[in-house]
């Protein structure tokens, strides 16, 4: 078995307005060393699988099925109070907002130092040095005196940087991190992906990066999942999906995606429409509405869900339209588009 792995994950939001699927049958695996791009538009459930794994949505109103093992131990049908002596020691996340996720009444040092202390039964002595070790690993300039800084002291760069040393002070085996590099400039982005690649080099950690952002995956995932209405619609490695897509949804990302080797006057092909609301998923696939091979399916993409199927060497597509049909267009009209554009 995988050192993480979903199988048919489900997580339900009930409401007054109807039942929310955020996710709803996600299976995936990840082993140590590797790391798994998600991405998809806002809405399409990946800080909810993120969130799901951490066992966030445990005590909440979330109805969860399906089964989530991390290291052998299923986490879907564990106590919360087992899930949580996981979380900072066995898995841990980078959350997407780390002002709101680090608590202000605290310094950035004291947050660290409790984090770590939790799992290690060490003096406030020997944590305080831990913290400061853990500033300077991240590049936080003069971490001796910014370890008693608060949250609010530090630029967006350094509390992503911050976020990143607490999340990894107990050398976690399962990292995640939610949009890791929103609004940050791309200077301090690329910095905070060349920090991320390099911890994970050296601690060995699964890794799962969460984002709308391609060039984030493209820069450092092995694997990607495009997810769309809560489920994946796409999976493969990122030659895969960047080299050989099949999907019409991951060929509109990728036509969306600015590149530095384009005119700056050279506009964005963005995909028509607006993602599906998760109370009222459309029937059949549901990317049907937006989806221009849609009369191609003869009825199918709006009546039949689609099944993830394997199309060769572990990429995995859920799409009517036949392989070779997929395969065609993507040579001859959207692969010739986007290198034009």
């Amino acid at each position: 078995m995988s050192f993480l792995e979903l199988k048919d994950l489900r997580v339900h939001f009930p409401t007054d307005d109807g039942l929310v699927k955020s996710v709803d049958g996600l299976s995936f695996s990840l082993e140590r060393g590797r790391t798994l791009g998600i991405v998809g538009e806002s809405g399409s459930g990946k800080s909810v699988t993120s969130l799901g794994i951490l066992g966030l949505h445990k005590g909440g109103r979330a109805k969860i099925s399906g089964e989530i093992w991390l290291d052998g131990e299923e986490l879907v049908s564990a106590s919360a109070e087992h899930v949580r002596t996981l979380r900072g020691k066995k898995m841990a996340m980078i959350f997407q907002d780390p002002l709101s996720a680090m608590h202000p009444y605290y310094t950035v040092g004291a947050q660290i130092i409790e984090a770590y202390r939790i799992h290690n039964k060490v003096t406030k002595a020997v944590a305080r040095k831990h913290a400061v070790d853990m500033l300077g690993r991240v590049g936080i300039p003069q971490p001796e005196r910014r370890v008693d800084s608060y949250p609010h002291e530090f630029s967006g760069g350094m509390r992503q940087r911050a976020m990143i040393a607490m999340a990894l002070s107990c050398d976690p085996e399962l990292l995640i991190a939610d949009e890791p590099t929103t609004a940050l400039d791309v200077t301090v982005q690329a910095q905070i992906l060349d920090l991320m690649r390099d911890l994970q080099q050296e601690f060995d950690s699964a890794l799962i990066i969460i984002t709308h952002d391609l060039g984030v995956v493209a820069e450092l995932s092995d694997d990607i999942l495009v997810m769309y209405g809560g489920k994946c619609i796409e999976y493969g490695t990122a030659e895969d999906i960047f080299e050989r897509p099949e999907h019409p949804y991951t060929w509109g990302l990728l036509g969306s995606m600015p590149r530095l080797d384009r005119d700056r006057g050279d506009r964005l092909i963005p995909i028509k429409g607006t993602p599906p609301s998760l109370i009222n998923i459309p029937s059949g696939c549901a990317f049907h509405p937006r989806c221009v091979y849609e009369d191609r399916t003869a009825g199918a993409a709006r009546t039949d869900v689609p099944e993830l199927l394997e199309t060769e060497g572990g990429h995995l597509v859920r799409c009517h339209l036949p392989v070779e049909e997929r395969r065609a267009i993507w040579e001859n009209e959207i692969k010739p588009n986007l290198e034009s554009v």
